[in-house]
């Protein structure tokens, strides 16, 4: 996909989401869907009974055993009930007092159904699920992806809710947990609907951020690359990206700078364009976090410091390989 076209997807998706009802950020009063949301310990509701004005007091923080207690009604069974079913159940009880009794619960706050979300989102944290929601809804409700998330969205679902209903699922050594990876690219673009799952109370989604790898020095287009599915990418692919290297370019002289297996260092690969380009020298495949850097024929060194100065990417362009 063309440079940043992925994040513009998301964006315009999550965009979409935000204004039809979702907001940038968890709010206790988002609607409650009464027929999907199952109440839980730590939520605080509000009853109104017409005629009952004793009940109708409130609002009402359920136990942490999942019970409410009700002045003449006594104590009643509140957690893993839909707001419809406690409403049924406080009528009933009120039948003893009331002909054809009224009830209305609502939800004033939900504490009991989290699903957090962390890694490579612009607000990780905990959001409360209130009503039926997607993957896509609750990454939207987290503010959507920072610019240098990765591809794949890690999901580990609790499974007393039962296993992910993902293809790549599987349990964890424990077996209390079912984990599964999600595309979110083929998510997003509609590649793969099936992936937007419904979200599970206590759900945990971590997006990592991209495997890296960045282009620096005499080329056309300085630009950091994303890595996609396939996780390498070669040298001459990676300069059909940046457009090239310039004119004053030391094209002879390139070199990967590559990070040594257990070690903070960089090691030192020569790399000449010239000779590869021509086909006279084999292409190279590039690794996760490594600089592919191009001096220039008079100052040679000056785009590395740079990089390092600003902290690696921070004034680069971001590519994305598809």
């Amino acid at each position: 996909m063309a440079r940043s076209s992925y994040f513009r997807a998301a964006a315009i998706l999550l965009c979409a989401i935000a204004a039809n009802g979702q907001d940038a950020a968890p709010r206790s009063n988002t609607p409650i869907d009464n027929a999907a949301f199952q109440l839980g310990a730590g939520d605080v509701i509000q009853i109104t009974a017409v005629d009952a004005e004793e009940v109708s007091k409130g609002p009402i923080r359920i136990s942490s055993d999942g019970y409410i207690n009700l002045p003449t009604l006594g104590r009643l069974k509140a957690a893993d009930r839909t707001l419809e079913e406690l409403q049924s159940a406080i009528a009933d009880r009120l039948k003893r007092l009331i002909v054809d009794p009224d009830v209305s619960v609502s939800v004033v706050e939900s504490h009991s159904q989290p699903v957090s979300v962390l890694g490579a989102v612009k607000t990780p944290g905990v959001i409360q699920l209130q009503g039926r929601k997607t993957l896509v809804e609750v990454m939207s409700l987290a503010g959507g992806l920072t610019e240098d998330a990765g591809y794949v969205a890690r999901i580990t679902r609790q499974k007393q809710y039962g296993s992910l209903p993902l293809a790549n699922a599987t349990d964890d050594p424990s077996g209390q947990y079912s984990v599964a990876e999600v595309n979110l690219q083929k998510v997003i673009e509609a590649q793969d609907p099936g992936g937007n799952i419904l979200m599970m109370p206590n759900d945990l989604i971590s997006v990592p951020k991209a495997q890296m790898v960045y282009v620096i020095g005499d080329v056309v287009k300085p630009t950091a690359i994303a890595l996609g599915d396939q996780k390498t990418l070669t040298v001459l692919q990676a300069m059909g990206i940046v457009a090239g290297y310039a004119r004053t370019a030391k094209a002879t002289e390139a070199k990967i700078l590559r990070i040594a297996p257990g070690s903070t260092t960089r090691t030192e690969v020569p790399v000449n364009l010239k000779a590869m380009l021509a086909g006279k020298t084999a292409d190279i495949a590039l690794k996760p976090e490594d600089i592919l850097f191009v001096p220039n024929s008079l100052k040679k060194d000056l785009a590395y410091q740079t990089f390092q100065s600003l902290g690696g990417s921070a004034s680069m362009m971001l590519y994305r390989v598809p």
